[in-house]
């Protein structure tokens, strides 16, 4: 059995078509939206929402019936991705066939026979985004799963996330090592720095901590070797997980 491929795709400054303007393709528009990109609908009536966004820089809206001809167009050869969330079952049919012989990326809603891509439940943190697919299998199912997914992992994991970037950006600045950057990564990990943030100490202890690091210092090699009068790696571990 084959699986489809799980990728997360940069769609910042892309062109994207929707074709449809109900509630469903309301939801696919800001999530597109939401991850930079550029968006051209094309339905004869749209949502209260979505006719909002007319003026939007990153959007355009055409009022006017979808024909397959459209999608031979230069105007509509630029599109990275198409969303087929229409209620007619033939011109969501014709839109992944012209897509598909055109090499674009496509999602005909609810039908993932006719989808060259299928659109995950999404949790998101911040940084962090948990996706959850059943393969098109049952959409309800995904969708319960991230809804338990969203209840543990909570906004905490935002602020986690950003917290290890900062450092993770410090120690590559300072240690040229990858073995050895690779180490105190994974030391990081075992810092209680989510209980930090769930009681609110987790302010405190930053600035205490970054300025430890910045009064510290940093290894020379994988032998744990530093300046002279600077502390190692494991003095700044051990401050991480007592302060």
């Amino acid at each position: 059995m084959k699986y489809p491929y799980p990728i997360m795709v940069n769609l910042a400054g892309k062109q994207c078509l929707v074709i449809g303007g109900g509630p469903v393709a309301e939801r696919k528009v800001f999530s597109l939206l939401e991850a930079g990109a550029r968006v051209t609908m094309i339905s004869m009536e749209f949502t209260e929402r979505l006719a909002e966004l007319a003026n939007h820089s990153a959007v355009v809206l055409h009022r006017q019936t979808f024909h397959p001809s459209m999608m031979t167009s230069e105007e509509f050869m630029p599109f990275t991705l198409v969303v087929a969330a229409t209620n007619s079952a033939e011109v969501n049919a014709q839109v992944y066939e012209f897509a598909t012989v055109h090499g674009k990326l496509v999602n005909v809603v609810d039908q993932p026979e006719l989808s060259s891509y299928i659109q995950p439940s999404v949790v998101r943190r911040g940084k962090l985004v948990i996706a959850v697919s059943t393969g098109g299998a049952s959409p309800s199912a995904a969708r319960k799963i991230a809804r338990e997914l969203d209840n543990n992992y909570g906004e905490e994991y935002e602020i986690y996330l950003d917290f290890l970037s900062e450092v993770r950006h410090l120690v590559q600045s300072q240690i040229a090592d990858k073995q050895a950057r690779q180490r105190m990564f994974k030391e990081m990990l075992d810092w209680d720095v989510l209980e930090k943030i769930r009681d609110g100490s987790f302010d405190n202890w930053k600035d205490k901590l970054y300025l430890a690091i910045e009064r510290g210092p940093w290894p020379n090699g994988l032998a744990g070797q530093v300046d002279t009068d600077r502390p190692s790696w494991s003095t700044i571990t051990d401050f991480g997980q007592r302060v």
